[in-house]
């Protein structure tokens, strides 16, 4: 019964372990992934992918044994909790960590490269316009696709509406 708390692994090692894999996944989310991930924020998509990667390995052995799994998932917890607090805390940790709203049409009128940038198509926007009760562009004063992966809209008339992620919304035929 011993054996399973002793440690055959640092520690340490498996603190600047869980560090470094888990600031490679998060930088990886952030900068390519984006907004793929829909309305959970990325940070949380990835605590929950590397807490049951790194739980699995330490009730199947990949460990030696459990101790070392718990010092793994605990290092994950803490640069997770860490990260939230910073980024609630601090203006500049928030920019970082959350990428900014991408503004996809100005003034009735589509801004393409924006779209291109997230592989939107026209009908995905057409469909979130819809959904937010806009039948013509030019009603559109701004729309955004929000770090969440959601819509939000601003009509001529200072109507505000926010709509659901592209992930959630019935698919087109295009």
């Amino acid at each position: 019964m011993e054996s399973l708390f002793a440690f055959h692994v640092s520690p340490l090692e498996l603190i600047v372990r869980g560090t470094l894999i888990y600031w490679f996944l998060f930088l990886l989310f952030r900068f390519v992934l984006r907004r793929d991930v829909g309305s959970v924020g990325i940070a949380d998509v990835l605590l929950v992918v590397l807490i049951a990667d790194a739980s699995q390995n330490a009730m199947a052995g990949g460990y030696e044994t459990v101790a070392e799994g718990c010092v793994l998932v605990l290092t994950l917890m803490g640069w997770n909790w860490l990260l939230d607090w910073a980024a609630f805390r601090f203006d500049a940790v928030r920019r970082f960590a959350e990428p900014a709203p991408l503004l996809l049409v100005r003034h009735g009128r589509v801004l393409h490269r924006n779209l291109r940038q997230e592989f939107l198509t026209m009908d995905d926007l057409q469909s979130q316009l819809r959904q937010s009760g806009i039948s013509n562009l030019k009603e559109v004063r701004a729309a955004f696709m929000e770090s969440d992966g959601r819509f939000s809209v601003i009509t001529r008339d200072g109507r505000q509406t926010r709509g659901s992620s592209p992930a959630e919304s019935p698919a087109t035929d295009g």
